[in-house]
């Protein structure tokens, strides 16, 4: 049985295959890569499913959608978001800090992505299962 931590390749120089560590995630989402100033995640966003509504003070955030369908959705308030437009496979979402975003499967298949997070967002090793389960841990 592969160990969680496992996945996590932490400080190392790592040379890995992005696309396939993206599409064969199942996880809503799982750190890939944690370093002192980013931090690679990946993610799988089930259909009907979202990242959910979020802002992150202190870093700035890329998303690349490997593959699916997503709405995305970015404002400098709550009250202010606004659907900026459509996500398909290739397409980036460069996101700077302090500002409101989420992104919505607009599809009926999974959307795979990977995010980059700088400074880093989530603890070494984290593996959330589902997004109840990230929800939970970040509350």
């Amino acid at each position: 049985m592969e160990l969680e931590c496992e996945r996590d390749r932490g400080k190392q120089p790592t040379v890995l295959c992005l696309r396939k560590e993206t599409c064969q995630n199942k996880d809503f989402r799982a750190t890939v890569w944690t370093g002192e100033h980013l931090q690679l995640t990946v993610m799988s966003i089930p259909v009907g499913g979202e990242i959910g509504l979020e802002r992150h003070d202190e870093l700035d955030q890329l998303l690349y959608i490997e593959s699916g369908f997503a709405k995305i959705y970015l404002g400098k308030t709550k009250e202010s978001l606004s659907c900026l437009g459509t996500g398909a496979s290739g397409n980036a979402v460069l996101i700077p800090a302090c500002t409101w975003h989420n992104l919505v499967n607009a599809q009926n298949i999974p959307v795979k992505l990977f995010s980059v997070y700088a400074p880093p967002q989530h603890p070494f090793c984290t593996v959330h299962k589902t997004k109840q389960e990230a929800d939970l841990a970040e509350s």
